[in-house]
């Protein structure tokens, strides 16, 4: 998998939606649902014992998906992403051993920043698609222009306090090349079953990025 295959996926549905499971069976039916949806780059994090196991069932049972590992924080969380079956990496900051660790392995990686300092970092270890988070308290759509103005050919990836209600205005900005967010897969929605639900609010990301980007 290359950054060139996920972002021609992203361009046609510019949405990352986060899994956050404990059992595989349930991660397998939420990613069919997102499937269903319109919506093929799927994020799993890192944030329970069976993550990765979560990671490796998708992997074999939904070949439609590209399926990465998120809140990846170290090294050997990088290699364990790796063996699990992880296309690509997403952390909430920005590591060095942990971009050189993706680079090792042949896998993109989307490490987090919020500043200047950070931004220009990642742009001279000659990364060009950076998650912006917390993008909700790191300032929001401003923040992503004004720095899209200094670094002129840097994309973003806003996660954190994504909703559907803000997406638009996230999606209007042309750096944004997609963004990220659990508001896809509610608790709610997940532990009663209802993964119709799901795929409704994919479908209506999806709608209002067409809408934005016409």
């Amino acid at each position: 998998m290359n950054i060139e295959d996920i972002n021609t996926r992203l361009e046609k549905a510019p949405i990352i939606p986060l899994i956050q499971a404990d059992d595989p069976a349930i991660a397998v039916r939420t990613t069919e649902a997102l499937i269903a949806g319109g919506l093929t780059v799927i994020e799993v994090v890192l944030r329970t014992e069976a993550a990765l196991h979560c990671l490796t069932e998708i992997a074999k049972a939904c070949p439609k998906a590209i399926v990465g590992a998120g809140t990846v924080l170290s090294e050997k969380l990088v290699n364990d992403s790796a063996r699990a079956g992880a296309q690509f990496i997403v952390s909430p900051g920005l590591d060095k051993d942990v971009v050189a660790a993706a680079r090792h392995h042949g896998l993109p990686i989307y490490p987090g920043v919020a500043t200047a300092s950070e931004v220009q970092l990642a742009w001279n270890l000659g990364l060009r698609t950076v998650k912006f988070f917390p993008a909700g308290l790191a300032g929001g759509p401003k923040m992503i222009q004004t720095l899209s103005s200094v670094f002129k050919d840097l994309h973003f990836m806003p996660t954190g306090g994504v909703t559907a209600e803000n997406l638009g205005g996230y999606l209007d900005l042309p750096s944004v090349i997609a963004c990220g967010g659990s508001w896809l897969t509610p608790k709610s929605a997940i532990l009663s079953g209802n993964f119709e639900e799901i795929t409704r609010l994919a479908k209506a990301a999806i709608a209002i990025a067409k809408k934005t980007r016409k």
